[in-house]
């Protein structure tokens, strides 16, 4: 073997080393064969060196990689683009920037190391990771000072940058630029108005698109998700299947919030099915969004039956089941599932614990709660946050315990909001307790002085203790301040389309069938009535 190598020459024998490396798996292989390199001497073959960095990138060995890099005397540039590529594939972007600009300026090497097009891309995605335009914007500068700037892989790199910056004019100038636009560039400056709630400019690009893929529809929903515009989530959703593209695990993490929100069962339910059927479940992502779903939608059995089929389950998962038992008033099974969770060594986030709170508070354990409460720091180092401490309120408020749910609220470390000073003024009016609630309404008229309830809710309170008075008092207030109060509204899912009907609102083309139909129903229901009469006056005779 040393006999044959011998004769070869240096390129003969790189290029011997590069299946090796190629099929190398993991980093005790790789120093292996790196003391093969450094036997034949071809320790300074930038060649080598690069397909070893590559290895490290993959297997994220990237001290090595740095030691392999800095051994070698006279880098070049694709040596660099190595280096620069694996910090930035191991999320290490600031090492990334770093090391571009020492290739700049490196006095190791023979000449001046100019960037290429298979620099830059990676740069500016270091750029993106540390979220700073400012530094991106220079990196910019560079693919205009180095002519690269009609290269479709850094342009695109670019609209990335921008797009997660919020830089979407900055964006849009690289957009209108580019010579080739390809579905990325369409997609990337999509993706980066829909994250930012600019739908009608999401939508007219979307309609310009020559051909749209999955990423194209699924930011759109996840857009209309994002700013609460759920039904046309639903719709956009509908029109991507009609057009024959299946949805796919992001796509449908996308759309369920949607669902939930407005109570869509039957196209939950649908989808529920079709990851059933395409093998999706098995993915916890998606079975924690449809838990979600069904949860939202009333259907805990539904939920319950679906988190107890689940392959793995993380804190989200137990978290979400946890609060949805508690909200459909199985506060017990909500406090047994968090000892389940405790057993088997699942650490508890915030979220678990807002969900035990409130289970707390629907059983009437606040002695319980507490103890929680305190175990969120001492046990599991979780800090408490304004949520915490409103169900810690709500919590003693429930129990009849106000005068300690305001000394909870007076030693808050943050300041208390309105939900807080309304749960407190709730409880007030359930216990007749007029002292608290006044407190609770001075605070009220700061945060929420045109809220009607908050006035209504001290006028009952004023009534039950016979002021009647005040009573008088607070209805000549809010009738001078003209107040009005939010109209209530009701959702109702027909043929897999959701219908909101508002209290006082005429504009529904069919309110006119929904009014003979109601008023059908009535008179049958007098009727009804009267046979009962008839037949409980036989029985009497």
């Amino acid at each position: 073997m040393a006999g044959r190598i011998g004769a070869l020459s240096i390129k003969e024998l790189e290029d011997r080393f590069v299946p090796i490396l190629q099929s190398c798996e993991n980093l005790i292989e790789l120093k292996k064969i790196h003391t093969q390199i450094l036997k034949y001497l071809l320790s300074q073959s930038n060649f080598l060196v690069t397909k070893m960095i590559d290895v490290c990138n993959s297997g994220g060995d990237l001290a090595y990689a740095s030691l392999l890099f800095k051994q070698v005397k006279e880098p070049n540039v694709f040596l660099y683009n190595a280096m620069i590529r694996a910090y930035t594939n191991n999320h290490l972007y600031g090492l990334a920037i770093t090391l571009y600009k020492q290739m700049l300026r490196d006095p190791r090497a023979g000449s001046l190391i100019l960037p290429d097009k298979f620099t830059l891309p990676f740069v500016i995605k270091s750029c993106a990771g540390l979220l700073c335009p400012s530094l991106g914007k220079q990196i910019h500068a560079h693919v205009c000072k180095f002519g690269l700037k009609s290269h479709s892989i850094t342009e695109n790199a670019l609209l990335d940058l921008y797009g997660k910056c919020d830089e979407l004019i900055e964006a849009h100038k690289v957009f209108e630029e580019m010579t080739d636009r390809d579905i990325v560039a369409w997609n990337n400056l999509i993706s980066g108005y829909a994250r930012l709630g600019q739908m009608k400019k999401a939508r007219m690009l979307f309609d310009k698109m020559p051909y749209k893929t999955i990423v194209s529809w699924t930011a759109m929903i996840s857009g209309h998700t994002h700013i609460g515009s759920y039904a046309e989530a639903l719709d956009v959703f509908r029109q991507m299947q009609m057009v024959g593209i299946e949805p796919d695990e992001i796509s449908i993490v996308s759309v369920l919030p949607a669902c939930a929100q407005l109570g869509s069962l039957e196209l939950g339910e649908w989808i529920h099915m079709y990851c059933d059927k395409n093998h999706l479940l098995r993915r916890t992502v998606i079975c924690n969004a449809l838990i979600e779903m069904y949860i939202k939608c009333g259907c805990i059995n539904q939920a319950s039956q679906l988190f107890d089929q689940m392959v793995e389950r993380d804190v989200v998962s137990w978290s979400t089941m946890i609060g949805g038992l508690a909200n459909h008033g199985k506060a017990h099974k909500a406090i047994h599932l968090f000892h389940e969770m405790q057993r088997l060594k699942v650490p508890p986030n915030d979220i678990t614990f807002i969900g035990l709170l409130s289970a707390c508070a629907h059983t009437g354990f606040w002695n319980e709660g507490l103890m929680y409460f305190d175990s969120m720091k001492r046990d599991h180092h979780i800090e408490h946050k304004i949520e915490h401490y409103g169900c810690l309120v709500d919590l003693l408020g429930r129990a009849g315990r106000l005068d300690q749910a305001l000394n909870i609220i007076e030693e808050m470390p943050m300041k208390p909001d309105a939900k807080i000073w309304g749960s407190l003024l709730s409880s007030c009016r359930t216990y007749s307790n007029l002292e608290i609630a006044v407190i609770a309404m001075e605070h009220l008229l700061v945060l929420e002085p045109e809220d009607t309830g908050n006035y209504v809710l001290l006028s009952n309170i004023y009534a039950k203790n016979g002021r009647w008075e005040d009573v008088s008092r607070m209805r000549k207030l809010i009738r001078s301040k003209s107040m009005k109060k939010t109209p209530g509204c009701s959702l109702i899912e027909v043929n897999n389309e959701v219908q909101e009907f508002v209290s006082g609102d005429d504009t529904k083309p069919f309110l006119k069938d929904i009014f003979w139909l109601l008023e059908l129903l009535a008179l049958h229901q007098d009727r009804a009535k009267d046979v009962i009469d008839i037949m409980y006056e036989d029985i009497g005779e």
